[in-house]
């Protein structure tokens, strides 16, 4: 294969999520893949086309670039870009046929004359209490000013917003307050003639707020497998049967054995206490492993859990193997995955590292080949 560490994603665990969520939201209901960052660290253009295979209506994306990529390798589906975009890109985006999320006054006022011929679609993103990006509903007549101003210009084609807390399944008051916000703007809309797609739910908007669903919900962990909390995970996993889709796989490349008393990697954090069998990898945080895994964390070595010890270093880190026998050059070694009966899952290494899953696999190295299977 050539490749000293690699991504393995499992096309049919794609296809299983997607009929998990296509069978919880209505037939007339639309479902955008969010792809964003590289969808998720599982390869932005290769998902997209496996998802665009099974039926997936809309792609969502967090900057044009991605959009761009994603039209350059014949994706045809509607694309909405979910964070901002620079001025200068606008024109493209409307020859490109993608749509652009609206959330503040400026993206108006700084709209280039030469799309005068061709209006961009845009989808209107409403404030109703996550406080990032969206208008709040102080701004709603202005809104509508600026949208009648540049009506030669724009074409709104949606409405939406983001819940802050749906990810909690145990606090339910205030998405509920936000779903009723976002209902009276959906009412000012339609009071003014417009007939948008809205959109409100992600993954676990999705599984709480059946009532939330509107014209479209916005996918992006269910469909690679993951839950968005370990909240949400313990309320359904037992009704609703995620599988992940990505294994990530490196190789032994180098194996010996080191004295009681000895230190390992860099800063010399690891002392051995007796004699012991270390096996090196060629992955780091260069290659998206998180240097808070030094000590801490354990990788899959033919079936059996290995410690990770010493610092992680840039591009390599060390294993302690000396209780699994054979370890040999070349052995492939699990860092998340399934091997055997084993397995370690990104919620295990997220756990290690104190940070969230989505990080975990966000930061996995772009460069690094995933391979669909």
């Amino acid at each position: 294969m050539g490749l000293r560490t690699w991504i393995e994603v499992d096309t049919r665990a794609i296809a299983h999520n997607y009929e998990i969520f296509r069978k919880i939201i209505p037939k007339s209901c639309k479902l955008m893949a969010v792809v964003k960052s590289n969808a998720y660290g599982h390869s932005l253009v290769d998902f997209s086309k496996e998802i665009s295979k099974l039926g997936a209506d809309w792609i969502g994306v967090d900057s044009v670039v991605e959009g761009f990529a994603l039209r350059r390798e014949g994706i045809t589906l509607p694309i909405l870009v979910l964070g901002y975009t620079l001025p200068e890109l606008v024109h493209e985006a409307s020859e490109k046929n993608i749509s652009l999320t609206v959330s503040d006054l400026s993206f108006f006022e700084n709209l280039p004359k030469e799309i005068a011929s061709q209006k961009i679609n845009i989808h209107i993103e409403v404030d109703t209490g996550m406080h990032r990006q969206g208008f709040l509903s102080e701004h709603k007549e202005t809104l509508f000013s600026a949208i009648e101003k540049y009506k030669d210009f724009v074409k709104v084609e949606g409405l939406y917003t983001h819940f802050a807390e749906a990810k909690n399944p145990s606090s339910l008051e205030y998405t509920k307050s936000q779903i009723s916000q976002f209902l009276e703007w959906k009412k000012s809309f339609e009071s003014k003639g417009f007939s948008l797609i809205t959109h409100a739910g992600a993954t676990a908007g999705t599984l709480l707020y059946p009532e939330a669903d509107f014209d479209m919900v916005r996918v992006a962990s269910g469909l690679f497998g993951l839950w968005p909390s370990h909240k949400l995970r313990e309320a359904f996993e037992e009704k609703i049967h995620l599988t992940p889709i990505l294994s990530w796989r490196t190789l032994i490349s180098e194996v010996k054995e080191i004295e009681a008393g000895e230190s390992v990697g860099y800063e010399r954090t690891y002392k051995l206490s007796s004699r012991a069998k270390i096996a090196i990898c060629p992955v780091g945080y260069w290659q998206g492993l998180p240097r808070s895994l030094s000590n801490n964390a354990e990788v899959l070595l033919n079936g059996k859990r290995a410690k990770i010890i010493g610092l992680v270093s840039m591009d390599m880190i060390i294993l302690d193997c000396t209780d699994i026998p054979d370890v040999k050059v070349g052995d492939v070694v699990t860092l998340i995955g399934y091997d055997g009966d084993e397995t370690v899952d990104v919620y295990e290494l997220a756990e290690h590292a104190d940070t969230g899953h989505n990080e975990i696999i966000t930061r996995i190295n772009p460069l690094i080949k995933r391979i669909y299977f």
